[in-house]
């Protein structure tokens, strides 16, 4: 059974991510130090183990360039018809979507300030927020910033909601943070909110329990008053019944007068 492989398609939008998947595919097919380095063609003197090793470099060229045709659209086809290489075709997609030094500048400073500006949310779960600093992290370092796992959890550390401020000083106070990990971090906190969110959920389980037991004596004392009510009535009207009966012989028992 064959599976059908689905290449990334390159958008106006995901250069980053879209450029880290198709060069782990090139790499898995033995392609990408060809697109990265090029080949150089022989001249008409080299010797017989040179043109034999440019024809298998540009037959994996050729592959690569097939590799990187698939990932593209018609619209962004267009701008690397003309490539004769994948190298070429790839410096090309790079200035196009990532730009050059110049604008990879400004979009560092866009996501330094991004960074600096992180703060996790009350309702945000610790999982989500360092999905979303982890995320801006590796933008900032595939745009050239070098930052260090300490930069990363000082700056989390830092930026965790108030409610998280006993567990901030705990860490801080009992760890290295130079010998931290992000992932030991990440784990440390997860603990930490599960302990929170438990005894927040036991006071509400024991609210409703309260609530359903005086719901259930509540109804058993209307059930009982229910019944009283219903033997009240019945004698009364036993009761009645015989003071008609009695009313009833004694008329019988008078002396009837002549007509």
């Amino acid at each position: 059974m064959s599976l059908s492989f689905q290449y990334p398609r390159l958008t106006k939008d995901n250069y980053d991510s879209w450029s880290i998947r198709v060069k782990a595919i090139l790499g898995s097919q033995g392609a990408w130090e060809i697109v990265s380095d090029g080949f150089v063609e022989p001249d008409e003197d080299a010797a017989l183990i040179l043109i034999q090793k440019f024809e298998k470099d540009k037959k994996k060229d050729q592959h690569a360039l097939s590799i990187i045709h698939q990932c593209l659209d018609d619209a962004v086809f267009e701008k690397v018809a003309n490539a004769s290489t994948s190298k070429e075709a790839w410096g090309i997609l790079e200035n196009s979507h990532k730009g050059v030094d110049k604008v990879k500048k400004v979009r560092l400073q866009i996501l330094r300030g991004e960074f600096e500006a992180l703060h996790q949310e009350a309702s945000e779960s610790i999982s989500d927020y360092f999905t979303r600093v982890l995320s801006i992290v590796n933008q900032m370092k595939r745009n050239g910033e070098s930052i260090e796992d300490v930069r990363v959890i000082e700056k989390i550390l830092r930026s965790l909601h108030q409610k998280f401020d006993h567990v901030v000083v705990a860490i801080e106070e009992n760890r290295d943070l130079e010998n931290l990990s992000i992932d030991e971090l990440n784990g440390s906190l997860r603990v930490h909110e599960e302990r929170m969110n438990k005894h927040k959920k036991e006071p509400l389980e024991q609210v409703l329990l309260v609530k359903h037991s005086s719901a259930e004596r509540g109804s058993a004392i209307s059930r009982g008053r229910g019944r009283g009510q219903g033997r009240g009535y019945s004698h009364g009207g036993s009761r009645g019944h015989d003071r008609n009966q009695e009313v009833k012989r004694v008329d019988d028992e008078k002396p009837r007068g002549n007509p």
